[in-house]
């Protein structure tokens, strides 16, 4: 049975040159010595880490020194909004924020910070206006992601970013999704914080990183160190960082995002063919590489084990565990039981476009056999 692998947004294989860098700070002849120490081992670990930061801040647009090196985008968003939010402080953010920021959003509410919660129109997209229209005095900080890891809608951050800066409002922006797909430039954009990560773009889990422009001052939430100065303590992982710099190294936007494109429109192309489909999302505002299609009819579970051979996801990886629907499908209008009939289909550097041919025959395939199953397209599919 063939196997094909689309469902990179949750998270993508590790570049094999990736690899060689990583195992090359684990042997005995490598950069395995605790970076913080003085002797030569330590040196070189540590020299393997700065490296790292270079090139993580090269491809993201900022300065090295204000990047700082945490276990994923998930404690990322944890620090960003933690550690700036005091009492008596507003919030802002989006219904379809990852659970990583909307879980520690809704943690602070429930503790007496005020929240707002902003919508989104019917394709995912935030109006910019919207962020400005509800800043007021208290407001401290703006969390809104960049890629929607559901949809793959992308907000307009640069317009957020400048109705925040002329309000002194702090700006965060969840980017685990953007790297490598779509250009990221913090430091001409203004962006404040900033949460990333290694393993959506080739690079090893349980790597990820904080960007804190200059001037702002975070709390830490662990205490025990002064490694990342003292923003994130702990033994750094060499081999993590190393894998993380040399995935960022290798990220070519311009390529990448074409080549990407192409795979997109190809699938969708060959999927809208198919009667009775509906598009979630934006195919022009989003990134090249998720595409998220409601199949009107089908159950979606029954799908997806028909199709078992192809990797593909209902939404968000962190939530696979869950019974409910896709939150961010919801907040787009779709009942329950059209959200549970979505597919997210995501692709990257090593989706081949001859593995595209052979998904679309497939689904087409399974989607009238299972309508056939089931009778005519039921009425609630139509509306």
């Amino acid at each position: 049975m063939k196997e094909v692998y689309l469902d990179y947004a949750a998270t993508t294989p590790v570049d094999p040159r990736v690899a060689d860098v990583m195992n090359a700070c684990l042997r005995l002849d490598g950069n395995f010595a605790n970076p913080s120490s003085s002797h030569q081992y330590g040196k070189e670990a540590h020299a393997i880490i700065e490296k790292a930061r270079k090139e993580v801040a090269r491809k993201i647009i900022s300065d090295p020194n204000r990047i700082y090196f945490t276990s994923g985008a998930t404690e990322s968003n944890n620090i960003a909004i933690k550690g700036i939010v005091k009492k008596g402080d507003h919030i802002i953010t989006s219904l379809t924020e990852h659970k990583a920021v909307l879980d520690t959003v809704n943690f602070l509410e429930k503790n007496g910070i005020d929240v707002t919660y902003l919508k989104c129109d019917s394709k995912g997209i935030i109006d910019p206006l919207e962020v400005k229209k509800h800043i007021k005095n208290s407001t401290r900080l703006v969390s809104i992601m960049h890629v929607n890891n559901e949809i793959g809608v992308e907000q307009d951050i640069r317009e957020i970013a400048k109705y925040c800066n002329e309000s002194e409002v702090l700006f965060h922006v969840d980017a685990a999704q953007s790297a490598g797909k779509v250009l990221l430039n913090l430091k001409d954009w203004n962006i404040d914080l900033a949460s990333i990560t290694a393993h959506k773009c080739y690079g090893p889990k349980g790597i990820g990183a904080i960007y804190v422009k200059e001037g702002i001052r975070v709390n830490g939430l662990f205490h025990g160190g002064d490694q990342e100065h003292g923003l994130r303590p702990g033994t750094l992982p060499t081999h993590q960082i190393a894998g993380m710099g040399k995935a960022y190294e290798l990220l070519n936007v311009k390529e990448e995002s074409k080549r990407l494109k192409k795979i997109k429109n190809k699938l969708w192309e060959g999927l809208n063919k198919i009667s009775e489909i509906r598009l979630n999302g934006d195919l022009e505002k989003s990134s090249p590489h998720v595409l998220n299609i409601t199949f009107l009819g089908v159950e979606g579970e029954s799908l997806r084990l028909a199709i078992s051979d192809i990797a593909i996801s209902a939404g968000s990886a962190c939530n696979s565990e869950s019974t409910e629907s896709s939150h961010v499908l919801s907040i787009l209008g779709l009942s329950e039981t059209l959200a549970n009939s979505s597919i997210r289909f995501s692709f990257g550097r090593f989706t081949k476009f001859s593995e595209i041919d052979y998904v679309i025959e497939r689904i087409k395939f399974e989607v009238n056999r299972l309508r056939s199953i089931m009778g005519k397209t039921p009425k609630w599919c139509r509306s």
